[in-house]
């Protein structure tokens, strides 16, 4: 599975930004997604995941509110709203697919994409 992630970039505070993850399995929604940050110097970090279906989401607390993560099965595609940026968000972004329904940690996710930067400036 390949995975391509889009639409990070440069943002004041308070803005808003969408990424989007494109999956190259035709099986895409036989897997878990999630989406991970790091920051410099710091560990990777979990954000958000969807279960295959889209039914079920998790959120760390740190961006539970301003985020919402989803996915189109139709068109192999998941995406992350980030809404009321802030500072402590900027860090590069990696989507990720897992073969269980769904999980947090990175250890679960077997594919990985090449990240996208996002930054926040306050």
């Amino acid at each position: 599975v390949q995975l391509q992630a889009s639409g990070g970039g440069l943002v004041q505070a308070g803005d808003s930004l969408r990424l989007s993850c494109a999956a190259s399995a035709r099986t895409f929604s036989a897997y878990g997604m999630g989406w991970f940050r790091q920051a410099p110097g710091k560990e990777r970090q979990f954000v958000a995941a969807v279960n295959r279906s889209g039914g079920t989401t998790y959120y760390a607390d740190s961006v539970k509110g301003r985020f919402t993560i989803s996915r189109d099965n139709a068109k192999n595609t998941n995406y992350l709203q980030m809404n009321s940026l802030n500072a402590e968000d900027t860090a590069v972004y990696y989507c990720a697919a897992t073969p269980a329904s769904i999980a947090t940690s990175p250890r679960h996710y077997k594919y990985w994409g090449q990240g996208t930067q996002v930054t926040v400036s306050s």
